[in-house]
């Protein structure tokens, strides 16, 4: 009796670990950049039952090991802003951004700028271009930022000449499912897991990249979770009065 509770307490942890998963997507579904995260199980098969008193297939106990989670790193839809510090990226890259516990990776790019003119994510931290920060004049006027990432500006109160302030970095892994979380919408890298350049990569102007979780997925998938996790509890509340049945059964004493 006690494989039973054994197995499906096993089942009752996974469950409730993909619960957790699922809760979070649905939390960050209007998070800009977030990508959704999913959780991988397996059987674990145990060789034979504890007591070594069954033969055949009986002998054989199936739990549920919880392996690991993955990331849906697929391009999420992109919502026009018209905001010329608002940019998305078309392509597999991430923007490179600078943070208190070092470089980090995002694509979320609703960008905005400091007290001193520096280009800046939603969280205050800079974003890096090719030779470092990308910092603007107090006059500078008609950001624009190409396909390639060049940052220029109409300079000078008479805005009758351009001025170039940088150009973004944008970088991909040749392993993006290696990367770490570090808050709702930005990674970090491994040691051993470098950026790469990004030649394929575009930069569109004025829109941003919403989170590529799909609402109506994953508040199904939240249902069948809970229901699962009512139905093993269940089974295992009846399991336990059977047990419970049996011992005062056993604990009678003969008249």
């Amino acid at each position: 009796m006690a494989n039973t509770l054994l197995i499906g307490l096993s089942r009752q942890s996974a469950l409730r670990r993909e619960l957790d998963i699922v809760a979070n997507n649905i939390a960050n579904m209007n998070t800009n950049g977030y990508k959704a995260d999913g959780a991988v199980f397996s059987e674990h098969i145990m060789p034979r039952a504890r007591a070594d008193r069954f033969s055949g297939p009986d002998a054989r106990l199936s739990f549920v090991h919880d392996r690991a989670s993955w990331m849906d790193l697929s391009q999420g839809p992109r919502d026009v802003t018209r905001n010329p510090l608002d940019v998305s990226i078309d392509g597999d890259a991430f923007l490179v951004i600078e943070t208190p516990k070092g470089e980090r990776y995002t694509r979320n790019g609703a960008l905005q700028l400091n007290a001193a003119g520096e280009l800046v994510t939603s969280a205050g931290h800079r974003v890096l271009g090719e030779a470092g920060p990308i910092v603007f004049n107090a006059d500078d006027k008609g950001i624009e930022i190409n396909p390639n990432g060049v940052v220029r500006v109409r300079e000078g109160a008479q805005s009758d000449s351009d001025g170039e302030r940088g150009r973004l970095r944008l970088v991909r892994f040749e392993t993006p499912q290696s990367l770490v979380k570090d808050g709702t919408s930005s990674f970090a890298a491994p040691a051993d897991i470098l950026p790469q350049p990004t030649p394929n990569s575009r930069i569109v102007q004025g829109t941003i990249e919403k989170s590529n979780v799909r609402p109506v997925v994953e508040m199904t998938r939240m249902m069948e979770l809970t229901r699962a996790y009512t139905s093993v509890a269940d089974i295992l509340s009846k399991h336990s009065e059977l047990r419970r049945g049996a011992i005062q059964k056993l604990a009678e004493v003969p008249a």
